[in-house]
């Protein structure tokens, strides 16, 4: 066979057009860094938003919620419906403070009724950044392409240690039997390390995922209650 020179194919390229995303990038990410900046230690919660409120995933999912935030966490979640608002309503139950951090889409999603605090985003990947900035432990429940592509990440970020070592929950034994049973296939096959798994939890165990998130989140990383606010006296400030 002769050899033939490859010709390369070139396509569109803009600088201003790239300078422009950059830029609008930037300030998009900086807005919701201040939004969030004050919410303190999170747990976030990734999860379907096609789940209704009389399925069993949105109960368990609200009472998993109501339990991490009695421990003093901040639940933050996608902000939509289903699942995401089960966590924040979990969290609403609880007394607790709960955050939503939604994507605009061509198909609007509305923030969920039990948000004290939410930031629209204009893509996926800085949502992703601020739902893992700001978190201690990483809730999985029943989800699609979205739910497992959150959780891919977080996995991946905590590996290569790109972030410390967080507690992964994975809630769904049933539902989730097969894409555990893939992570055993690629442990077998040498694509992941042998001890990988370490890194997640699978449970249907609320109290068993409290345990893990008191051991290795609050004490791990020295977490202890907010004091709360003494006004100065000397300064004349109220009570």
């Amino acid at each position: 066979m002769g050899s033939t020179e490859i010709q390369f194919l070139d396509g569109p390229h803009s600088r201003l057009k790239e300078l422009k995303f950059t830029i609008q990038t930037m300030l998009d990410l900086i807005r919701g860094l201040r939004a969030l900046h004050f919410v303190g230690p999170c747990i976030t919660f990734f999860g379907s938003a096609r789940f209704k409120e009389d399925h069993p995933y949105y109960d368990l999912t609200r009472n998993a919620a109501a339990a991490f935030a009695r421990l003093g966490f901040t639940v933050i979640t996608g902000g939509g419906p289903g699942l995401m608002e089960a966590a924040n309503r979990g969290a609403k139950d609880a007394g607790g403070y709960s955050v939503g951090c939604n994507i605009q889409l061509p198909v609007e999603q509305m923030p969920n009724p039990y948000l004290d605090k939410w930031v629209y985003m204009s893509h996926f990947f800085l949502r992703k950044v601020l739902l893992v900035k700001y978190s201690f432990a990483f809730v999985v429940m029943p989800g699609g392409y979205g739910t497992l592509d959150e959780y891919f990440e977080a996995l991946t970020l905590i590996q290569t240690h790109k972030i410390k070592d967080f507690p992964i929950i994975i809630f769904g034994k049933e539902y989730h039997k097969e894409l555990i049973d893939h992570i055993a296939v690629m442990k077998r096959d040498g694509t992941i390390g042998f001890n990988d798994e370490k890194y997640f939890l699978v449970t249907d165990d609320i109290d068993e995922a409290k345990a893990l998130i008191e051991e290795k989140s609050i004490k791990k990383f020295g977490l202890k209650p907010k004091r709360k606010y003494q006004p100065f006296g000397w300064l004349f400030e109220k009570k």
